[in-house]
């Protein structure tokens, strides 16, 4: 048989130059243990911070902070919106709608009104109250019952704040049944008040008057002002003062907590 020719005794040395040397591999070639473990630690690393990422609310440091902001606060109006403003709100709806208010009031910071005064003025609309679903017009505080035993149906609610003058006004639309063919008498009551800065985030507000005034068919009558009660007549609960706080403010939207942990959110109209 035939042998075959072997190549030159110069190219068998240039071959086994090419071969790299043990001492340049991340391991010894005889270490086998050590592959195994290495790659068993490369398997089960990436998931788990993987995992831990996914549970952290970390947000994303590429993102504008106005499209973080923007992004809660829609959140927050879809959380509440067709609840009627609280009226119509389940325990589970309360529940979204805090954890909603709390995510905006941890990015947008602390509130201090002592420097961002302004951002208060104007007249602010009511979107939401946790008290109001207590089912009871007065919130988180003795109030008329919202069923329909009562004369009167309750429309929007607003806040009228001047931080100039320190005039800060509840205002109420009202809807009273009337037996038909009488028309329905509309009516806005306002709540005036005068406020006071206490704190960084805090508003104490003081009562000064009712006045009611009729709308719509009827708005050709005169105001009506309601007398304050004196003092000593007026029922210990009945107080003329309320403290509620600012979490959260910008130019159009509003989060605050009364003295009593009622949410409100607000929204500038």
């Amino acid at each position: 048989m035939a042998s075959l020719p072997l190549p030159p005794s110069s190219l068998l040395r240039a071959r086994r130059s090419f071969a790299p040397a043990p001492s340049a591999l991340p391991f010894p070639l005889s270490s086998t243990g050590a592959l195994h473990q290495s790659t068993h630690r490369k398997k089960f690393f990436v998931p788990t911070v993987a995992a831990v990422v996914d549970e952290a609310p970390v947000l994303d440091p590429l993102q504008d902070p106005r499209d973080a902001v923007a992004s809660l606060k829609l959140k927050l109006l879809s959380v509440v919106s067709g609840l009627n403003r609280g009226l119509a709100a389940s325990e589970e709806d309360l529940r979204r709608a805090e954890a909603a208010a709390k995510e905006l009031e941890s990015i947008g910071g602390t509130v201090d009104l002592t420097r961002d005064l302004e951002k208060l003025q104007g007249r602010w609309k009511l979107i939401f109250s946790s008290g109001f679903s207590s089912r009871t017009l007065g919130g988180s505080r003795p109030g008329p019952p919202t069923g329909r035993l009562i004369p009167f149906t309750l429309g929007q609610v607003f806040q009228r704040i001047d931080v100039v003058n320190k005039d800060f006004d509840n205002i109420v639309e009202l809807l009273f049944g009337t037996p038909w063919p009488i028309p329905q008498i509309e009516a806005t009551a306002t709540l005036a008040h005068k406020l006071e800065i206490i704190g960084t985030s805090n508003i104490k507000i003081t009562f000064v008057n009712t006045t009611v005034k009729p709308t719509g068919s009827y708005s050709q009558l005169p105001p009506l002002e309601i007398p304050r009660l004196p003092d000593s007549l007026r029922p210990p609960s009945n107080s003329r003062s309320g403290e509620f706080e600012v979490t959260y403010v910008d130019r159009d939207t509003r989060i605050t907590r009364g003295d009593r942990g009622e949410l409100r959110v607000f929204v500038i109209s």
